[in-house]
């Protein structure tokens, strides 16, 4: 294989589908090796399972501050805001953001959204259903989380769509259905920051029982955070908590209706439905790769790394990795173990929402496959134009 010819950089290279057999070869025969960039220093690609869990976990020595948490490399001045954002911050910084940022987050706050959930999520299902054919991207799929995400943040639900809008134009800013200029991508992020600053200064005189109130007067030890955090931290969770689980649950809904026998599994064995929830976050992982940056010389499976290098780890890769799961390109509800690191394999950078995902997801098939258990395609399934998001933007979609 000719290392040179490979280009992860380009998003056009993600839309047909995500090239398994290309991760597939490279983990086999160079599975840490330097990938050169057009307009870009260059960085090493890690593909295996074991190789990119021991880096993320490692944030001494491969840091998510000193160059971001992103494969792009950023100006001095928006490298500066952007350490401003729990993702690319590294501990003790990170430790300090992550405990004031979890008091949104305790098992009593998710578990006090699940009956909301639950009925959001049968009113979407039986909204679908009357349709008979409908894109399950943008009429199920996308509402759901970010419904959630605008219930936890205190955001008015009439609102959503603009959270909706501004995270299409920051995350699809290669795809030309979302965006028709860079530019507007900036623009997104300058309007979210505008409106976290409105809803934040409301908040802090009127606070109720959301994220942002919580934000707004969340101290410990006498700290608290910034305008700036809370506005980074807003963007984070208007991406993350929505782009994600709307991929999942895209994802997961096209692995059942490719894989018959295994929806019809699920069917008769309900109590399965947790293991395959864990399989379509490992067979369709909606995060593609992140990125780190070396603090020394090291080495990572026997490649010397340099201080100052760029390492870009793929979830994608990792989790049809050989050499953890068994047959990895087949869809198998009861697989176990299940050592997936969708959420991001362990270390300080643990997906925040990952309960709040899981709940969402189960919420939502459980409903599906109880309503309309048998779904089919009625089109083209549509990819986003992206490399970092594995995203479907249109399913469309029929009741059997």
């Amino acid at each position: 294989m000719d290392l040179a010819q490979i280009d992860l950089c380009n998003p056009q290279l993600f839309v047909p589908s995500v090239p398994h057999d290309l991760f597939a070869e490279l983990r086999r025969t160079s599975p840490v090796f330097w990938h050169e960039e057009a307009e870009g220093v260059g960085f090493w690609s890690v593909m295996r399972h074991d190789d990119l869990v021991a880096v993320n976990r490692d944030s001494h020595t491969f840091s998510s501050y000193k160059g971001g948490a992103l494969m792009m490399d950023w100006d001095d001045e928006t490298l500066g805001q952007q350490r401003m954002m729990m993702l690319n911050m590294d501990p003790p910084m990170h430790t300090r953001y992550r405990r004031l940022v979890n008091k949104g987050f305790t098992p009593r706050m998710v578990h006090a959204l699940e009956e909301r959930v639950i009925a959001r999520t049968r009113q979407l299902v039986s909204d679908a259903r009357e349709k008979g054919t409908f894109d399950f991207v943008t009429d199920v799929a996308a509402e759901l989380p970010l419904q959630v995400i605008a219930e936890l943040m205190g955001v008015p639900q009439e609102d959503r769509y603009k959270v909706f809008d501004w995270s299409n134009r920051m995350v699809g800013s290669n795809d030309p259905e979302f965006l028709e200029a860079p530019e507007l991508a900036t623009a997104a992020a300058m309007e979210l920051f505008m409106y976290a600053d409105a809803l934040t200064l409301e908040r802090k005189a009127n606070p109720h029982g959301d994220l942002v109130s919580i934000l707004a007067h969340a101290e410990i030890d006498g700290d608290q955070l910034s305008q700036l955090e809370i506005d980074m931290f807003f963007m984070l969770l208007a991406v993350a908590g929505n782009e994600t689980t709307r991929n999942l649950l895209s994802h997961g809904m096209l692995a059942l209706i490719e894989n018959p026998h295994e929806r019809r599994k699920l069917i008769d064995q309900p109590a399965l439905l947790d293991s395959a929830i864990e399989e379509m976050l490992r067979y369709a992982s909606p995060v593609m790769h992140f990125r780190r940056t070396a603090t020394r010389d090291t080495e990572i499976g026997g490649q010397q790394i340099k201080e100052g290098d760029k390492v870009v780890f793929w979830h994608i890769s990792a989790n049809r990795d050989e050499e953890v799961f068994e047959d990895p390109d087949r869809f198998d509800i009861a697989r176990s173990p299940n050592d997936h690191v969708a959420f991001g394999g362990g270390g300080s950078h643990f997906c925040l929402g990952a309960n709040l995902a899981r709940l969402e997801i189960r919420i939502m098939f459980t409903e599906i496959l109880g309503e309309m258990p048998e779904l089919e395609l009625a089109g083209d399934v549509e990819r986003l134009c992206s490399n970092f998001i594995n995203g479907i933007k249109h399913l469309p979609v029929s009741v059997g």
